[in-house]
């Protein structure tokens, strides 16, 4: 069967609706990535579905914009007061930690498969990087917390280290293509992706929220219509100029995250909506574009380069950037078990095949192979392994209302109205202005007869009477403070 634009509506919700009704088994253990990517296998053409579907070009545009989404989302939801304890290790992960684990793989895979040093290394950086998507999925269907500080080390490292692991693949591409480019070539590559990707990130980061806040659209609709654009702008203007477009999407989006812009809290769920929309068409895709009938005389050489990266590579490089960290010997353990390789090894094997590399598809099935099997074993060890390792702790998860309040982010404990006065601060400007304090909202504004609630566009006036939800009174007194009460 082949893609028509008659049928691929068809086809695409068909197996968009069949891949969420079959995350519901990750209760019983079966990471949800691995089932996205059997249903594509199953419709591809070893499966019943009989589908012919090989394209690069679509398969690396659809896994870009998957990954800028996913990469965007991931960051909205990272809090400065959660990895800043951990920051400086999971910076160290995120880079070091890639290029340890690179140089590793590479260098087995050239001394162990057909590959020659250069083609070894390539595969080595293409599998870098970790995905903790699935493992997040497992501990929370297991109400299972972790000690430590653990997990948001792993959620940092997993959403930061994708950009050194990209650009370490192109540099192998670029040392494979191009052999005469000489080392300072390489180096300048190196600085100005991560300078230019850098500069970008946290330059429109800071633009975007005062571009949110300030435009004041007529239809709320509009705002994720603008935040999306805007996030597929801030990787398109990066990549224009040499930076790391992925690096610029991370970081422009935690920096958005821990600021107070309209209709945050709405958004944010929207953009979690979009990021599973495209992890699952990710994982359709790639489940569509591989063959498996290819892959069953890789097993041998898969499961040893598996075993290698599992039991050797990973845990070297966690060992050597945790060295003298507050983590203990179990913790490091745990944190190099749960190194999954997932989707984005697949989508950057897929840069090697459209880059036109001698042996791009055989890096490509092996790839895949040692991302299905790492996931596949490590996403069902987890939950017992942080047992074992009495590293888990139980997560208590409330369960959903059916009435969704947007006044706050968190629970608020202490109730004040506060009445404006001409020398307060907050006269004559809007509330997204004012840049309140961490665990404050103001839930209700009294004008005169009127009491509504207002938005980030509401102007405080003198004579208004504010309701103010504080989480503590440390938090009301620096509101105080801030406002000249």
């Amino acid at each position: 069967m082949e893609f028509t634009l008659n049928n691929l509506l068809l086809i695409g919700s068909a197996l968009l609706v069949l891949s969420v009704f079959l995350s519901k088994t990750t209760k019983y253990g079966i990471p949800v990535v691995i089932l996205f990517m059997l249903v594509g296998m199953l419709a591809g053409v070893d499966g019943p579905g009989g589908i012919n579907f090989y394209n690069t070009q679509i398969s690396k545009f659809i896994g870009t914009l998957a990954l800028i989404l996913i990469l965007f989302s991931g960051g909205l939801d990272t809090r400065y007061a959660d990895i800043r304890p951990i920051a400086k290790r999971g910076v160290l992960l995120s880079t070091l930690g890639v290029v340890i684990t690179a140089l590793l793989t590479g260098l087995f895979i050239a001394y162990t498969t057909e590959l020659n040093i250069k083609e070894g290394l390539l595969l080595g950086a293409i599998i870098s990087s970790t995905d903790a998507a699935a493992v997040f999925t497992i501990l929370r269907s297991k109400s299972m917390g972790l000690k430590n500080n653990i997990r948001p080390l792993l959620e940092f490292e997993s959403g930061s280290n994708d950009p050194m692991a990209y650009l370490l693949t192109l540099v192998f591409i670029m040392l494979i293509k191009h052999p005469d480019t000489n080392a300072w070539g390489y180096l300048w590559f190196f600085v100005k992706q991560f300078a230019l990707g850098g500069a970008v990130g946290v330059g429109m980061g800071f633009a975007i929220i005062r571009i949110i806040n300030r435009i004041d659209l007529h239809f709320d609709g509009l705002y994720a219509v603008l935040l999306l654009s805007l996030s597929l702008l801030v990787f398109g203007v990066s990549d224009l100029i040499g930076g790391n477009g992925f690096l610029s999407v991370y970081l422009a989006a935690i920096i958005l995250g821990n600021h107070e812009f309209v209709h945050k809290r709405s958004l944010i769920k929207h953009f979690d909506g979009q990021a599973w929309m495209m992890q699952i068409i990710m994982f359709l895709t790639l489940g569509l574009l591989v063959t498996p009938s290819q892959l069953l005389p890789l097993a041998g050489v898969g499961l040893l380069l598996s075993a290698f990266i599992i039991f050797v590579a990973r845990p070297i490089a966690v060992f050597t950037c945790l060295a003298k960290s507050q983590f203990s010997t179990r913790s490091k353990l745990f944190i190099s078990w749960v190194g999954l390789r997932g989707a984005v090894p697949i989508i950057l094997s897929i840069y090697a095949l459209d880059a036109g590399i001698q042996k791009g598809a055989l890096i490509f099935n092996l790839v895949f192979f040692i991302s299905l099997t790492s996931v596949l074993l490590k996403g069902t060890t987890i939950p017992t392994l942080a047992k074992r390792l009495r590293l888990s702790v139980p997560m208590h998860i409330r369960k959903k209302s059916t009435v969704d309040i947007e006044l706050a982010n968190k629970v608020k404990s202490i109730v004040m109205e506060l009445d404006v006065l001409p020398e307060h601060r907050c006269v004559g400007k809007m509330l997204v202005d004012l840049d309140l304090p961490q665990g404050i909202t103001i839930s209700m504004l009294h004008r005169g007869e009127n009491v509504f609630i207002p938005d980030g566009f509401t102007r405080v006036n003198i004579g208004d009477k504010l309701t103010i939800l504080a989480d503590s009174v440390n938090s009301l007194k620096d509101f105080y403070k801030k406002m000249g009460v």
